[in-house]
């Protein structure tokens, strides 16, 4: 793919909205974009879009997650305050003064994260961590009836209120990069590839509270070898230090050899190396990680079964968790291209 087209798709991904277990938005663009490029589309009963290019005996998962970190409405408060659980794993800090859009049953309602201003707070307040307990979304309502009027309810979703942009040369900013990234880079494979094996594209739910659409998935469909793709920490911004993120934005793909310093994955080196030799070939450049944090849908893939070869591809993304997270999009061209051409051979076991 070109990177203007790429750049096109990821913005429609991007801007999309879909939580763990609220992803069919997402799921709606995806199956647009692919239902050219392959034989089969359907939805299992998790939520999973599973995609399937026939071919021959062996069998390839390609997984990208579908959802994003976001909240839930827990409880309306006598004033019309909204409280709320988060959905995946927010740095506090990062949550205060967001403007959100709460996908509430008469449409989308937008609000903002607030909490006690600090011209109010003591020296005391100033220096405590930020509690998610003391935030809540204000939407102009002042009582439960004026919430619930506007169509939000307990369970409602809620999602960061950010629009894909353009920065200098190929990056490129807004929310969810991870996984929409990850879902653009399979998007993309399905769309150059041309291989003799079975491929089964699956774009997962609920990545971000357990990895457990790749679970269901990977357990039905009993795969030779999986690969999924997703975002990574590179270590070339301030306060990164490199060795714990010896990766960069702008150097490519990035193939993870360990994952939560082996206890949450450790690829298969026969994988790692088939993914390696088919970047030589055809001079696609790619990075190895060895990580000491974070999991992908490969680690729970891994376990099914009686064991499934698994590994993650990745393109590093700066600020991940955010609602500004950061990629270059020459990574994710080249992502495509290693991962379109990785599947028209197969690894040597």
């Amino acid at each position: 793919m070109e990177l203007t087209e790429i750049n096109t798709l990821l913005e429609k991904l991007s801007n999309a909205h879909g939580i763990s277990s609220r992803e069919t938005a997402v799921a709606k663009i995806i199956r647009t974009e692919i239902e050219d490029y392959v034989d089969e589309i359907k939805t299992d009963k998790m939520g999973n879009l599973i995609a399937v290019k026939k071919g021959g005996d062996f069998k390839i998962m390609l997984a990208a997650h579908m959802d994003e970190i976001g909240l839930m409405v827990q409880f309306v408060d006598d004033h019309g305050f909204i409280r709320f659980v988060a959905v995946g794993g927010w740095y506090n800090p990062v949550m205060v003064g967001q403007r959100v859009i709460l996908h509430g049953e008469k449409g989308p309602i937008y609000g903002v994260l607030g909490n006690k201003p600090p011209h109010v707070m003591t020296e005391e307040d100033k220096k405590k961590p930020i509690d998610m307990a003391d935030l809540f979304i204000d939407v102009g309502a002042r009582s439960p009836e004026e919430v619930e009027a506007l169509g939000i309810t307990v369970g409602t979703s809620v999602t960061m209120d950010r629009e894909y942009v353009k920065l200098a040369g190929t990056t490129v900013t807004g929310k969810a990069m991870d996984n929409r990234a990850g879902c653009a880079m399979l998007i993309g494979a399905l769309k150059e590839m041309k291989t003799a094996n079975t491929v089964y594209a699956v774009f997962t739910v609920q990545e971000e509270v357990g990895l457990k659409g790749a679970k269901t998935s990977s357990y039905t469909l009993d795969p030779d070898v999986a690969i999924a793709t997703d975002v990574t920490i590179p270590g070339d911004s301030p306060g990164v230090e490199r060795r714990k993120a010896p990766v960069y934005m702008g150097k490519g793909p990035v193939i993870g050899m360990a994952s939560a310093s082996g206890r949450g994955h450790l690829a298969d080196p026969r994988i790692v190396d088939w993914l390696v030799k088919t970047g030589k070939k055809f001079n696609i450049p790619c990075q190895i990680e060895v990580g000491d944090g974070g999991n992908t849908d490969a680690s729970a893939i891994n376990f099914e079964r009686g064991g499934i070869p698994s590994v993650p591809m990745s393109v590093p993304a700066r600020y991940i968790h955010s609602p500004v997270e950061v990629i270059d999009l020459k990574d994710l061209q080249a992502a495509i291209h290693l991962l379109a051409k990785a599947v028209e051979t197969k690894p040597k076991f």
